[in-house]
Parts: structure tokens; C-alpha cells; sequence
């Protein structure tokens, strides 16, 4: 019965979508999910999701915090946000690797122009659009 049991789970396993991704695409799901964080009063998890830009390496989703609590605090939340980029980005496969660089420092966009730079950054569409449509920054 057990090892029936295990052949249907790893089969279950098999049929979950493992489909690709850009870094551009993970990183669009990356600040919604913040945002949707930040949006619920979970202002230190938002800030902790939003202090760099998580780097792809394969399926692996490499991401840098400042210090070892800030990763304890991270890891709080690390189930649901795996969850969510799977679901979003149609692929089982991810994972979330956590490095503590204590050299960092928060970016912080503080001006309309760098908050378009961050923006342009995460989808360089952006740009055709301002330009398409004659907008100001």
C-alpha cells in the first residue's frame, strides 16, 4: 500500500507544470507578491522582498539579505512566496536560495525619474510605451 502510495505521489509530482521563465518574469511576480504583502500591513516582509533584485540562476531564485535576522525573518514567509511564483509562473521546480551580503544597502527610489529607472529596469517595454505615447517621466 505504501509504496502504491509513493508511485501516485511521485507521478502527482511529475504532472506539475515545470514550464520556463525569464529573470523579468520572476522578478514582476517577485514585487506583486511584495506589494500584495506590503498591501496586508506586512511592511518589514514587503521591505525584505523589495531590498535588491532577486538574481535567476537556472530555476533557482537567488536572493541577498543584509544580515542573518533579516533572513530568519525571510524565511517566514519563503512557503507562501514559493508557493505563489510557482503557481504564477507555471513551474514547480523553483527554489529560493537565501545569501547574507552584510554589504548591503537599501535602494530606494525616491525621485519620479528613479522610480522609472527601477520600473524600466524590471520590464524595458516600459520605455517603448513613454516613447510611443510621448509621456513624461
Amino acid at each position: 500500500m505504501e509504496s502504491q502510495l509513493n508511485t501516485v505521489q511521485r507521478r502527482n509530482l511529475d504532472d506539475l507544470p515545470t514550464e520556463s521563465f525569464t529573470e523579468t518574469q520572476m522578478q514582476e511576480q517577485w514585487i506583486k507578491y511584495a506589494q500584495r504583502i506590503g498591501n496586508k500591513g506586512y511592511k518589514i516582509v514587503e521591505s525584505l522582498l523589495l531590498i535588491n533584485d532577486p538574481k535567476l540562476e537556472g530555476e533557482t531564485i537567488i536572493h541577498e539579505l543584509p544580515n542573518e535576522s533579516s533572513k530568519i525573518d525571510f524565511e517566514g514567509e519563503k512557503h507562501d512566496l514559493l508557493g505563489y511564483l510557482r503557481g504564477k509562473l507555471h513551474n514547480h521546480n523553483i527554489t529560493i536560495e537565501i545569501k547574507i551580503n552584510e554589504s548591503i544597502e537599501l535602494k530606494k527610489a525616491f525621485t519620479a525619474e528613479e522610480k522609472y529607472e527601477h520600473m524600466k529596469n524590471i520590464n524595458p517595454a516600459l520605455d517603448l510605451l513613454r516613447k510611443t505615447f510621448d509621456l513624461d517621466i
